[in-house]
């Protein structure tokens, strides 16, 4: 299955789990992917990227958006021994893996993943970390991250990276019209790495 369908709520594509091992800020992982979720079998170049250009959260609340397998929530996780995780996404396989993935690294007790109405409304975040599913569309998109950016706390942040021919200076430019002041803090291999703070 191509990666464009991976946003699916329900993948029609027969479910083959696929190992996934990698290490990030210091710590290996040795997670489980599936066909039909986002990156069957590798670590992406962006996600590898955004794990390459940053810092690990040092704990708080944070929200993995768009989580797939789960690979940036759990390493998070792992990284920040204080963090609490949730990780959000639409396709249903991934909340499966993402919570698979959680237990068999020993952070279940901090992170859940779920499907996005299952998060509490009132949840708020320290931090939001994605790879966010730019191919939705710029509309769906748009909508996606004014549904969560909101819900950071007050001297929030959210991380995420974007692909330059995909639009990421142009989301740049569009984030701080909504009043998520945005910066780049690293340009690799073609992706942009961005930093919104909440005004």
């Amino acid at each position: 299955m191509s990666d464009e369908h991976y946003f699916s709520a329900d993948p029609s594509v027969a479910f083959q789990r696929a190992p996934v091992e990698t290490e990030v800020w210091g710590h290996e992982l040795r997670l489980v992917s599936g066909s039909g979720v986002f990156a069957q079998g590798r670590l992406d170049i962006g996600t590898s990227v955004l794990f390459r250009e940053t810092q690990p959260p040092t704990g708080g609340r944070i929200l993995d958006l768009g989580c797939g397998y789960g690979v940036i929530g759990i390493a998070c996780a792992v990284a920040a021994p204080d963090a609490i995780v949730t990780a959000v996404d639409v396709n249903q396989r991934a909340v499966l893996l993402a919570n698979e993935n959680a237990a068999s690294a020993g952070v279940a007790d901090r992170l859940t993943a779920s499907v996005p109405e299952e998060v509490a409304a009132d949840a708020q975040f320290d931090e939001i970390w994605s790879n966010p599913p730019i191919r939705i569309g710029k509309a769906a998109l748009h909508e996606l991250l004014l549904t969560w950016l909101p819900r950071l706390a007050p001297g929030g942040r959210a991380v995420m990276v974007v692909g330059k021919n995909l639009g990421a200076d142009s989301l740049q430019r569009w984030l701080g019209e909504q009043g998520f002041p945005t910066e780049r803090v690293a340009s690799a291999k073609g992706f942009r790495v961005l930093e919104s703070r909440r005004a």
